[in-house]
């Protein structure tokens, strides 16, 4: 009576197949927003609404027609500039379309 091993067995051939349904990558999705307005809220009290130029690999992005919004204790103050160069490290979230004014009640 010897001592027997157990032998994997190959896993079944599985191909490969393509989704129907898109999958976006998040440098797509920035650069489907190319053109449109787009609503940033950075690290700290700021958020900006602008339309969206163009951005490189870094977010860092050139948004037009801007409002910034600052929340402080005394309350909102909105600024507007024409154009700004948005670094993009101090980004922590983008909305397509969005707008912090147009908040549904």
């Amino acid at each position: 009576q010897g001592v027997q091993f157990a032998t994997a067995r190959a896993p079944p051939a599985v191909m490969a197949t393509v989704s129907a349904t898109p999958s976006y990558l998040p440098m797509a999705l920035v650069d489907k927003c190319i053109g449109s307005r787009i609503w940033v809220v950075m690290k700290g009290d700021k958020e900006l609404v602008g339309t969206l130029r163009g951005f490189d690999d870094f977010v860092n992005m050139v948004l037009d027609d801007v409002s910034e919004y600052t929340f402080t204790a005394a309350g909102k103050q909105v600024t507007k500039l024409d154009t700004i160069l948005l670094n993009g490290n101090n980004i922590t979230m983008m909305v397509p379309g969005g707008d912090p004014d147009n908040k549904e009640e």
